[in-house]
């Protein structure tokens, strides 16, 4: 396994030391071609010594609004006591016509999920990764308790910070009971202040207890954050947004990374 992805040391500035949860978060920024569309949030996945990262499906298409990004490229760090050094590492969404990434259907219909697996082979060599697990998924759903205190971690409006290429974080709260599906559909919902941008921002809540596994990225995953819901009579007037959040629920990359995922159906744009 690549050494530089399984380091337990934490990337320091100046001495400081950074919370491994940022360096699980880059950043995702759509194209077509050379022409810059988007920006979005993703976090890092493992499983089995494979690497994906994972986003809303709708930063890889969407189209009720004609967004078909044929790329997405992801800002990596690539110096552990260093954070201002990073570069742009890019990943191809079609191969032969084909959609590269994974999505899936439940009874609710299309989950607004979507994994792209990392080829490590091309990564730089010297790439500082965290990535969550299997592990990391929170699973009990009966072990969250509607008070408990989360964090959406992303890049809101595109905003981070840009020497270090951090994300940032939103504190948040369970806005529906954790592991029933809102109105049938395979989301909860999240009370948080959120913007354009943090689309695939991972939902996630401190792990007080973690195993030896886990220390290195002491977090469970519980979600990845989708976008805002709204109510469609509402006066843009007299009345405030909602600011409720959908969550999916993250046991879906369960699903997404196993050796036989879901079939993408979707095509490559036309040029």
């Amino acid at each position: 396994m690549n050494k530089t992805l399984t380091t337990l040391n934490k990337p320091t500035v100046a001495g400081a030391p950074v919370d491994p949860l940022f360096l699980a978060a880059p950043r995702v920024s759509t194209f077509l071609g050379t022409f810059a569309l988007t920006n979005a949030s993703g976090f890092f996945f493992e499983r089995e010594d494979r690497l994906y990262l994972v986003t809303s499906r709708h930063v890889v298409i969407d189209d009720a609004t004609e967004h078909l990004p044929d790329r997405i490229e992801i800002e990596v760090h690539t110096n552990e006591t260093d954070l201002t050094q990073s570069t742009g590492f890019s990943m191809l969404l079609y191969a032969d016509g084909k959609a590269k990434w994974h999505q899936a259907r439940d009874s609710g219909g299309d989950i607004d999920v979507a994994v792209l697996e990392v080829d490590r082979k091309h990564l730089p060599e010297n790439a500082i990764i965290r990535a969550f697990t299997p592990e990391h998924l929170q699973l009990g759903f009966g072990s969250v308790a509607v008070d408990s205190p989360l964090l959406v971690v992303g890049f809101p409006l595109g905003f981070h910070d840009t020497v270090h290429h951090l994300p940032v974080v939103r504190t948040t709260g369970i806005a529906s009971p954790f592991g029933i599906r809102f109105q049938g559909y395979g989301y909860f919902l999240t009370d948080a202040r959120t913007h354009r941008g943090t689309s695939g921002a991972a939902v996630v809540m401190r792990d007080t207890a973690p195993t030896e596994h886990m220390a290195e990225l002491p977090w469970k995953l519980l979600g990845v954050h989708s976008s805002r819901m709204d109510m469609g009579n509402r006066d843009l007037v007299l009345d405030e947004s909602l600011g409720l959040n959908c969550a999916w629920y993250a046991d879906i990359l369960l699903t997404l990374t196993t050796a036989s995922p879901p079939l993408t159906e979707s095509t490559a744009p036309a040029p």
